[in-house]
């Protein structure tokens, strides 16, 4: 994995996650962390939902997932490692939405301003 600091795009992967049993949030979590060892991975995190509010509390585990290009995120997907994690984790999880973003780091964040 490189550092977060670049000049050039990037692509960001985020993906949600539900578990079908709380008591395999742990499970869900560690099986997604291991993607963290696919190369084609420029970033890498795995966290559990911190947020418990009143309107929904659907997420349980984060994937968050940076790529340089589509090509390295096609690898990642390709991966061995990738297949895996899937065999293990899709039958503990309920839900699952993904998306992902071309994303351009911000040179001076004091020049930007808030909407």
């Amino acid at each position: 994995m490189t550092n977060l600091a670049s000049s050039q795009d990037f692509i960001r992967h985020i993906v949600f996650f539900s578990s079908k049993d709380p008591a395999d949030i742990s499970r869900v979590s560690n099986g997604l962390s291991m993607l963290a060892n696919i190369p084609s991975v420029r970033h890498f995190e795995v966290g559990t939902n911190l947020n418990k509010d009143n309107y929904g509390n659907e997420v349980d585990v984060i994937v968050y997932a940076e790529f340089e290009d589509e090509a390295a995120m096609q690898a990642y997907r390709n991966h061995p490692i990738y297949e895996e994690c899937v065999r293990l984790v899709r039958p503990l999880r309920e839900m699952r939405f993904a998306a992902d973003f071309k994303s351009a780091p911000i040179e001076d964040p004091a020049s930007v301003t808030p909407a």
